[in-house]
């Protein structure tokens, strides 16, 4: 069942791998390494489910989370939140986000969350 994803992270390496495993296990992607205004990204991508880094300049991927289930529109969003910095990531705050993937991750494992996560929809 696959769907558009939009991946948010700011490691050109990261985002060019994702984006290729995502591809080939037939997403559309949609990539981008920084978001100014994360509800005109997502109007400007119309994507079924969002992966965003934790460390991002400017907003971090915990907030961008927060926002995007702030909003009406985008509260049904499927969000998948990663970070090199597990700890860090979960400690700093309380983030509304439907999973969690550590880096480094497992491409396929990460493939399972995401079909299981556009399922639910």
């Amino acid at each position: 069942m696959p769907g558009h994803i939009l991946i948010i992270e700011d490691d050109a390496d990261i985002l060019n791998v994702l984006e290729l495993a995502l591809r080939f296990s037939n997403f559309t992607v949609s990539g981008v390494s920084e978001t100014d205004d994360i509800f005109k990204t997502v109007e400007k991508h119309k994507p079924d489910l969002v992966i965003t880094d934790y460390m991002m300049p400017g907003l971090n991927g915990g907030q961008i989370c927060n926002l995007l289930k702030s909003q009406e529109a985008t509260r049904q969003l499927p969000v998948i939140l990663i970070s090199a910095y597990h700890k860090m990531a979960i400690s700093l705050g309380n983030f509304s986000y439907d999973a969690y993937v550590p880096k480094p991750f497992d491409v396929d494992k990460l493939i399972s969350v995401i079909d299981n996560l556009l399922i639910k929809q």
